[in-house]
């Protein structure tokens, strides 16, 4: 199939049969004809000079030659797309890049040849269609140049830059290599261009949340002739449909913030984002460019820990704490990593005695108003209609039933509520619920993420710990699971609330940031007398898929129900508010679902899950593992995942299959269930 290729070093290789290769140019101007036909005015050579908007809303864009009036548009800028969301204040976290490729003189090269791509040399090859016989060469370097920092001329298109020969020859020596015949034949031609790269390497589609009706679709990261056609089926679908027809959370642009869009960070980013193309997409890979960006107040405290830090949403996490004496860097493989054990440790601590979680990435809104409890009865699922200090567990919903948001609500007053989410829901939830706050209603919506740390004290031994420390009464009588009381720790006032993510007894403290690390430092000065322990986020990660708790944006999307996530418990059909997704789950229920979220316990105690393994049911594919880790407690590894069948899914069609999961090409059998593998009954949160 590839004759020139050098093979001698190889352990293997992947074939694409269908896959193919078209000439951009060519391709866009035969989509054209086609929209043409179908009655679309396509008009070329028009500078955009702004975006028309009122009320939060697009009305038109203004251009050199006049404007038009319009009730959607649509930014498919490529590198200027950035820049057409600066005119109306939308972030477009984008950044261009140099893109370096060269072609051969003629090298006999036949006319149907596969693409190549050696990913461990982050090269691609693919036979010229303008020089006859030619070969194509170009790659992704793992430090790129970043490009058009003092702009991008608005005439660049199809430009070329100054050739880099010094930055581009390790490709070069790389390409003779895996292909030999490529030096006998020279250098035809070295061309230097310029493509735009998105924060993490993933496209930007959907509606602005700064602007109704403006959406995106760009950020391709050098993928756009491949991606192309399907991303604007997916934008006209949103579009017609008024909603995704599809899972795009990964591709939301609702997962940016507003820092991301800062030239500084996007320079320093996209010098390892365009890397990570062809780079090897190891589990828990940890970006180490634009990092810091948002910290802790006791972020120095856990350093000098040796705490491990991961980065989600610009936010610094212990992921993990590294042991005295040893560095607190990823030693990165498909198997157990360097920190397994670590891990494992942190898990059992907090199963056993008490551990200290960092969790002040948590996204914190205040809704206050006279109108507060309607506005919140109106988008929860689930009653809000509470006494002051009770925590509500939650579903927001869009007309469908899908989760939009998976969140916890605190009624602080009767006219306040606070309200949790994660780290990577923080605009995309601000945005839902504002978007649904109705106008003239007296609710405000305010961001305080910034305002409070967070501490977790979670583990059997947190109740006999904490009343170590603070004189307020903790007993299961005076402080039920799910309520929120304030408390002293200290010299600080701090809102307790008796909560868990990891399936045991304990509290989320929220304290005032200037407070956090007197907090800090006066849990930590009483901790070793009862065993406590720092955990970092891979623990929780553990702890909680072991206890069935589930993570939105892998578990849950906007495509998945309650019902179908097995979270009817976090329905209050009964009250009076008719919540959003209320008739699509009723009529979910009289017909029954044709997914639905189970758990999933290997066998085999040495696999490990991690996510995307192929779920069989009595031999055939019946779905894929959502969420996957070891289970330390259990001795196994753990996951979720949905089990689909278009007859329909219940318990006992749950129950009576026999499961395999599929891990690097290997099969392990599996126990499936409904419930958690720990504590089903939830013994330990209640205690």
């Amino acid at each position: 199939m590839w004759p020139l290729m050098q093979t001698t070093d190889l352990i293997g290789a992947i074939h694409i049969p269908k896959d193919g290769q078209t000439l951009p140019g060519e391709t866009a101007e035969a989509m054209a004809k086609g929209a043409k036909d179908g009655g679309v005015s396509i008009f070329t050579g028009i500078k955009v000079t702004g975006i028309r908007q009122r009320k939060g809303a697009v009305t038109g864009v203004s251009t050199n030659r006049g404007d038009i009036e319009c009730e959607v548009v649509v930014n498919c800028g490529g590198m200027w797309a950035r820049e057409i969301g600066l005119m109306c204040g939308v972030s477009v976290p984008l950044h261009a890049a140099e893109h370096m490729y060269l072609v051969t003189n003629p090298m006999g090269i036949p006319e149907g040849i596969r693409s190549l791509r050696d990913p461990d040399e982050q090269i691609y090859f693919r036979r010229d269609q303008q020089e006859e016989g030619a070969l194509l060469m170009g790659g992704f370097e793992s430090e790129a140049k970043p490009w058009g920092m003092e702009g991008i001329p608005n005439d660049f298109s199809f430009s070329l830059l100054e050739p880099d020969w010094e930055h581009f020859k390790v490709f070069w020596e790389s390409a003779v290599y895996r292909v030999p015949a490529m030096k006998e034949a020279g250098i035809n031609r070295f061309y230097v261009s310029a493509e735009s790269f998105t924060p993490d390497n993933r496209y930007i589609l959907g509606e602005a949340p700064e602007l109704t009706n403006f959406f995106v679709a760009a950020g391709l990261n050098s993928t756009g002739i491949a991606a192309g056609a399907g991303t604007g089926r997916a934008i006209a679908e949103w579009i017609v449909e008024g909603h995704p027809t599809m899972d795009l959370t990964e591709v939301d642009i609702r997962r940016f913030h507003g820092f991301q869009n800062g030239s500084k960070y996007l320079h320093d980013r996209v010098v390892e984002s365009v890397g990570t193309l062809y780079g090897m997409h190891w589990p828990h890979l940890q970006y180490e460019t634009a990092r810091g960006v948002r910290r802790s107040p006791v972020h120095d405290r856990l350093a000098a820990r040796h705490a491990s830090f991961g980065a989600v949403a610009g936010w610094e996490r212990p992921n993990w704490y590294a042991s005295q004496g040893t560095k607190p860097r990823y030693e990165y493989s498909f198997g157990r990593q360097n920190w397994f054990t670590n891990s494992a440790e942190e898990h059992h601590a907090v199963r056993e005695s008490v551990g200290l979680f960092d969790q002040t990435s948590f996204a914190k809104f205040l809704l206050q108003g006279r109108d507060a409890e309607v506005v919140m009865q109106e988008i929860c699922a689930n009653d809000v209609g509470v006494p002051a200090g009770r925590v509500i567990y939650t579903s927001m919903l869009n007309p469908r039933g899908g989760i939009e948001a998976d969140l916890t609500v605190t009624r602080l007053s009767e006219d306040s509520y606070m309200v949790i989410t994660g780290a990577t829901g923080e605009r995309r939830d601000y945005h839902w619920i504002r978007q649904s706050i109705p106008n003239g209603t007296q609710a405000f919506l305010t961001n305080v993420t910034s305002a409070f740390a967070v501490l977790g004290v979670m583990g059997p031994n947190s109740r006999e710990f904490m009343s170590d420390i603070t004189s307020a009464n903790l007993s299961n009588e005076a402080f039920p699971f799910l309520s929120s009381q304030e408390i002293e720790i200290g010299h600080a006032v701090v809102r307790a609330t008796r909560i868990t993510y990891v399936g045991e007894l304990g509290w989320e403290l929220y304290i005032p940031v200037e407070f956090a690390t007197h907090v800090y430092d006066t849990l930590v000065s009483k901790g070793e007398e009862h065993g406590l322990r720092h955990a970092g986020f891979h623990s929780m990660e553990s702890l909680r898929i072991e206890k069935g708790y589930r993570a939105w944006g892998v578990d849950l999307t906007d495509q998945d129900t309650p019902v179908e996530a097995g979270l009817r418990f976090a329905i209050a059909f009964d009250k009076a508010a008719e919540f959003k997704g209320k008739l699509a789950l009723r009529r979910q229920i009289k017909q029954g679902v044709k997914k639905r979220l189970a758990m999933f316990t290997l066998d085999d105690p040495d696999p490990l899950l991690l996510g995307d393994e192929p779920i069989y049911r009595n031999g055939e594919i019946a779905g894929r593992i959502t969420s996957g880790s070891y289970g330390h407690t259990i001795g196994r590894s753990v996951g979720m995942g949905y089990v689909e069948d278009e007859a329909g899914v219940n318990g006992e069609y749950i129950r009576s299959g026999k499961y395999e999961i599929e891990i690097k090409s290997d099969r392990f059998e599996a126990g499936g269930s409904l419930r958690p593998p720990y504590d089903p009954e939830g013994k330990n949160v209640h205690s």
